[in-house]
């Protein structure tokens, strides 16, 4: 044997003994003891959104999507963790009738958690749909986190009227008792309040005609904005539940000018009566210049673009979150995004969805550097709940400066960031999101 060969032989012989060593010690053959070589895991993360981004919560839900998609890019862009590829996957909860379902919503977190390279949830956007995804999704466990959704019942025993008693649902949205949900948006418990007392306060509205969907958001929002106004000393003439199915609102709002209200508050979404009742408005004598203020459910950009400015009066909005646009920390995104998705399809939640990602991306590299191995493929079930546990304990503890503010969360998965922006539809409905901030509320 020429002792080329000889050498060539004895290489091959102890190289494979030699990298197994290595391997066994922890140490990858790439010197990065946090790479992938560190585990027998997968070198494939998935992270996935749960949103409507068809029907008539599109304009919304897309653009949520868009910010979340945006943080997953930048990551594999930026070799944020080395040696592994993060994968988005999207869901459209969004139903037949065009607006989001509860079922669909459910039957989607069933079929991310069924799938254990998927690690966390940006979402959903509805607090209908997170109320059937929540106990589902508690169990797996997988986290959920929503730059959106503001219903105080999902994690709160409080207001009493609202979530004590009979009403307490935690037991059911946490069947194991643990935290697995978080959110970045303020609760309605603040929004509605903050709301009031933007329409008393800074406006100078004393008689309140309120209308509500019928719908969890809704309603909640408009006992809440109701009960605030009259500690405030104003008037409530009248309160109706219209259900979202309503075409024409004439006979209701026949009914409510004959009270001669300084303003109408509205508790519901664009797509559930906020459109239809404020373009219907216009045509009623003695409402047609009477003001709408509305919760962050009517804050779309189809609403702006729909309603403009056709001569009706005043329409005042809240976002449940500081906005982006008013932020030095968001220039930069703001940029990014519209270089991909354009400016036109920026809306109030791209920035926290962005946030929500980033926070699940973080989760997970503190995660890895721990030592602890991804899920060794889709099927592997067993790791996928150390795993997913993993991440849901890091995101409990993140403290984050994030595009939207600084982000971090209290025992119930709250953010301790609560802020507000009140909103009025813009001079160009077609620039952003086609409102204007007007005041920032912090609580």
């Amino acid at each position: 044997m020429p002792k080329s060969w000889s050498h060539l032989f004895t290489l091959t012989i102890w190289m494979p003994l030699l990298l197994a060593l290595l391997v066994a010690c922890g140490v990858g053959v790439n010197g990065n003891p946090n790479g992938p070589a560190a585990s027998t895991g997968s070198t494939v993360i998935k992270i996935a959104t749960d949103y409507p981004v068809s029907g008539q919560d599109a304009s919304a839900g897309k653009s949520a999507e868009n910010g979340a998609h945006l943080a997953v890019d930048e990551a594999n862009q930026n070799n944020f963790l080395p040696g592994y590829k993060f994968v988005f996957l999207p869901k459209n909860d969004a139903g037949t009738q065009g607006i989001p379902d509860p079922a669909i919503g459910q039957r989607n977190i069933t079929d991310l958690m069924n799938d254990a390279l998927v690690t966390g949830v940006v979402g959903p956007l509805n607090n209908s749909v997170a109320q059937s995804e929540l106990p589902v999704a508690n169990q797996a466990p997988i986290a959920l986190i929503s730059p959106s959704n503001t219903n105080n019942c999902l994690t709160q025993t409080t207001p009493d009227t609202e979530c004590g008693g009979a009403n307490n649902k935690i037991s059911m949205y946490r069947p194991t008792g643990k935290v697995t949900y978080f959110r970045i948006a303020t609760l309605d418990q603040f929004q509605g309040r903050a709301l009031a007392d933007f329409g008393f306060k800074t406006k100078g509205y004393k008689k309140a005609y309120v209308v509500d969907d019928a719908g969890t958001f809704g309603v909640d929002i408009a006992n809440i904005f109701s009960t605030e106004w009259t500690k405030l000393g104003g008037t409530i003439p009248g309160h109706q539940s219209v259900p979202s199915t309503t075409t024409s609102y004439s006979s209701v709002l026949t009914q409510i000018a004959t009270t001669n209200p300084d303003v109408i508050f509205f508790g519901g979404n664009d797509s559930t009566g906020g459109i239809k009742m404020r373009q219907q408005m216009v045509q009623i004598p003695g409402l047609k210049q009477t003001p709408v203020i509305g919760g962050d459910g009517m804050q779309t950009s189809n609403f702006a673009k729909t309603i403009g400015h056709d001569g009706g009066g005043p329409v005042f909005t809240s976002q449940a979150s500081i906005d982006a646009s008013k932020l030095d920390t968001a220039k930069d995104f703001i940029a990014r995004y519209d270089a991909v998705y354009g400016a036109t399809n920026l809306s109030s939640y791209s920035a926290g969805s962005y946030d929500c990602a980033k926070i699940i991306l973080l989760s997970i590299r503190a995660v890895i550097q721990k030592g602890i191995p991804t899920p060794k493929d889709s099927t592997d079930t067993a790791q996928a709940r150390v795993f997913r546990q993993a991440i849901i304990d890091a995101i409990q503890t993140i403290d984050y400066n994030g595009v939207s503010g600084h982000q971090s969360f209290d025992k119930n998965g709250d953010t301790t960031n609560r802020a507000l922006t009140i909103k009025t539809i813009a001079d160009d409905v077609n620039q952003g999101d086609g409102w204007t901030p007007i005041d920032i509320i912090k609580i």
